[in-house]
């Protein structure tokens, strides 16, 4: 999937370089539909990042509760997003297995100062009660936050953070996005990516270089 692969989303964010290579783009001002011109170099690289890629939709947590996407769940914060559906019948029950284990080496820094969250690809069938049953089957902690949505916003979501695949028919396949970890530092502008199935400790290890920096060792990593 050679979209999703460590790193490339740094390019597929727009980072500075290529910031710097970008023309401009138009934006209605607020004032009577007016189209202003703003140069690309002169928007601020966390403001870019938040612009084409975190928008702020509102979701649904698996207790109920709405939440925006940008300003209550990735502003200021730390976090590990996946994509699931809760009747998944291939990588989804792995992936989650697996990310309770990384959460079990990552302790109580989960929800505390590391937060993940599970979006699923299947709004239409997926409701509150539906991710709350299914993280309490898998013994997810606390911390770790199940969401849905209107399947219009969830699909946003899904492109902007870069679960997709070139080719349409590919993309079209829910299950194809199911096996990655987005990872984020967003107030420091880190983000990667890596494998749900990659071992945990290693998981983990790399969740701790994005968040703290290759300085500072994570507990029960090496």
């Amino acid at each position: 999937m050679a979209a999703m692969t460590r790193r490339t989303w740094l390019a597929v964010l727009g980072m500075a370089p290529v910031v710097a290579t970008l023309s401009r783009w138009a934006k209605a001002s607020a004032d009577g539909g007016k189209k202003e011109e703003r140069v690309w170099q002169d928007i601020p690289p966390r403001e870019l990042i938040r612009e084409r890629h975190l928008p702020d939709v509102a979701l649904v947590t698996q207790q109920g509760k709405t939440v925006h996407f940008y300003e209550d769940l990735i502003k200021d914060k730390k976090v590990v997003i996946n994509f699931l559906y809760t009747r998944c019948q291939g990588i989804c029950v792995p992936v989650t297995a697996n990310l309770v284990r990384v959460q079990k080496i990552l302790g109580d820094r989960v929800g505390r100062d590391i937060f993940f969250y599970s979006i699923t690809l299947k709004p239409e069938e997926d409701t509150p009660e539906a991710l709350d049953k299914y993280a309490a089957l898998h013994g997810v902690g606390p911390g770790w936050l199940f969401l849905t949505g209107k399947p219009d916003d969830i699909e946003l979501l899904r492109r902007k953070l870069g679960f997709r695949y070139d080719d349409p028919v590919e993309d079209a396949d829910k299950s194809n996005h199911t096996g990655m970890l987005r990872m984020g530092n967003e107030p420091y502008l880190r983000w990667s990516a890596c494998p749900g199935m990659a071992a945990p400790t290693w998981i983990a290890k790399d969740i701790l270089l994005e968040m703290d920096g290759p300085t500072r060792p994570g507990p029960g990593v090496s």
